[in-house]
């Protein structure tokens, strides 16, 4: 299973993902799911990969030899705007599944992938958008300007905590990093490291971390979250005589 979140702030954008990848319980792994691209000084994008990791690795593999190739293929080099770069992998991501979609499907397998796209290109605004297995793509809308991939039900609620404060992108990492920990903590599937993505807009100076699991940083965290947690079901209101039916 996997997690992985973007938001997108006035200040800049987000990527946040876990790196646990398994087939069962007794087969573990740990590969990276945020990847950064800067093909040119003029845009910087960031690509958060759930689903099947050879198509996902397959994916990032045709991305890299087309930026090698300038000029021969269409590339995050080449493309004028995101929503064509979200269209360009789409395209790859689709062309990879059905290569291999017969013989996956005799064993059962399902070989299709979903991908975040975030970043700025010089002229355009940043932005993020979700691209589905079938190529096609939503973007992040302005009531809620984050996207998540894989298992996004437990850190939601948090998100929504950033959407209707608009906090500052400090502020959001720390929402974002308190997503994926809640997260983690009800899903064994998903779990540290984590690699965190930071964009100030108009920088194309990314900020990028490994978080570990035996990071002080990431201790401090959990402990901080579940002290405030475990102080805000205290102050909840407890039921008095009356206040339901019976």
């Amino acid at each position: 299973m996997t997690y992985c979140l973007s938001m997108r702030l006035q200040e800049g954008l987000i990527f946040l993902g876990d790196t646990r990848t398994n087939a069962g319980v007794d087969n573990v792994s740990t590969y990276r799911k945020v990847h950064l691209f800067q093909p040119t000084p003029d845009r910087l994008f960031v690509l958060e990969a759930a689903g099947n990791l050879a198509t996902t690795q397959e994916v990032l593999d045709r991305i890299d030899h087309d930026l090698y190739d300038p000029g021969a293929h269409e590339s995050l080099a080449t493309v004028g705007h995101l929503f064509e770069a979200a269209l360009y992998v789409g395209r790859l991501s689709r062309e990879v599944a059905a290569r291999h979609h017969a013989a996956l499907a005799e064993v059962g397998a399902d070989g299709t992938a979903t991908f975040l796209l975030g970043g700025e290109i010089q002229g355009d605004d940043p932005d993020i958008l979700l691209i589905y297995p079938e190529g096609n793509y939503i973007r992040a809308s302005d009531d809620r300007p984050f996207l998540q991939i894989g298992e996004s039900k437990y850190g939601k609620f948090t998100l929504e905590l950033a959407v209707a404060s608009q906090v500052n992108l400090t502020t959001a990492t720390k929402i974002a990093l308190t997503s994926m920990v809640s997260t983690a903590g009800a899903n064994l599937s998903v779990g540290p490291p984590y690699d965190l993505v930071i964009y100030r807009n108009g920088t194309f100076e990314p900020f990028e971390a490994r978080i570990n699991a035996d990071s002080p940083f990431l201790s401090r965290l959990e402990a901080v979250w579940a002290k405030h947690l475990h102080e805000a079901i205290v102050e909840l209101p407890t039921i008095q005589e009356g206040d339901l039916e019976t």
